[in-house]
Order: structure tokens, then sequence, then C-alpha cells
């Protein structure tokens, strides 16, 4: 019995895990006009199951809407509203979303945003989902390799110490039936 507990702790050791990872919209600076969030997105992939929070002052909003009222700067048709000053959106879907400033004059200036989804891994042995917006290579045309960037630092402490309490409560759970 002792032999098994220990083998199963080295597995979930061993094992590599996939989280949802959390990304402040415009980091430190937050949801605000006169910010760059095209080069904000630069690097980041976003896969499903992640958040994206968004942090603002009363005289700003976060709009989802249409790719049409994105492209025109307009949120009266908006899917959702959010004015909470901290707004959290959960990504649960491939595809792209689309996010917008609805006060006058904040969209025009560049306070929107379009975010890129692609599937979760998959956790079937040997396969890997296909990158987002990529197409089957034609016959004797060689796929092209890319490997996504390393997550923020911030994603990463955040992972570690989920993983470092996993971890320590599957130690617990293991010496608690090993009694």
């Amino acid at each position: 019995m002792a032999n098994m507990a220990a083998a199963l702790l080295l597995l979930f050791l061993a094992a590599p895990a996939v989280y949802a990872v959390e990304y402040t919209v415009g980091d430190s600076t937050g949801w605000t006009s006169g910010y760059d969030y095209t080069n904000w997105l630069s690097g980041k992939t976003f896969t499903v199951g992640d958040v994206l929070v968004f942090n603002y002052g009363g005289n700003h909003k976060v709009d989802e809407v249409s790719k049409s009222d994105y492209d025109n700067c307009a949120s009266a048709n908006a899917l959702k509203t959010h004015n909470d000053g901290n707004t959290k959106i959960n990504l649960t879907a491939p595809g792209t979303n689309y996010f917008l400033c609805p006060t006058a004059g904040h969209c025009v200036g560049g306070m929107k945003l379009a975010v890129t989804v692609t599937a979760a891994p998959s956790t079937t042995p040997g396969s890997s989902p296909a990158p987002s917006g990529s197409e089957t290579p034609s016959a004797g045309t060689p796929p092209a390799t890319t490997s996504p960037p390393p997550p923020s630092s911030a994603a990463s402490i955040s992972c570690n110490v989920v993983y470092s309490m996993m971890v320590v409560f599957i130690s617990l759970v293991v010496l608690a039936i090993m009694g």
C-alpha cells in the first residue's frame, strides 16, 4: 500500500499541469485612455478558460460588442455592458471577442481590444491543437512551426503557487491514507 501511495504521489508531481491564466488588460496601467492595447496583445496567447481582468475608473466602462460595432466604435448594440471598475471576463469559447469603452471619443482614441481565443489544449496523448488561424498546409508545403511565448511572470507565479498547493494537498492525502 505504501509503495502504491508513493507511486501515486510521484505521478502527480511529474504530471504536467494545465492552468487558466488571468490577464490584467493593460497590465498595471489598466483599462484607460491613451494606452496601446494592440501592443499589449502582442506575444500573448489566449486560451479557453483564461480570464481577462479590466481595471478602470468611473469615466470608463467595458462593452462586449460584435466585430462590426468594434470596427465602427459603436456601442448602442452592446452584447454586454460592464461598469463595476473591476470586470472579470471568462473566455469560454474559441473565436474573437471584441471590447471597447463606450465613453465618447475613447474607442476612436484606441480604447478597444480584440482578443482571439484558441481552444484549450487536448489532454489526449499525442495530439496537439492547431494554432489559431492556421490552415492545413497543402501537399508539399511543410507546416510552419511556432511555439507560444512563455506566460507573463505574474501568470507563472500564480501557476507555481497553485501547483505547490496541489502538491501539499496530495501529500497530506497520501500521508492520511498511509496512516
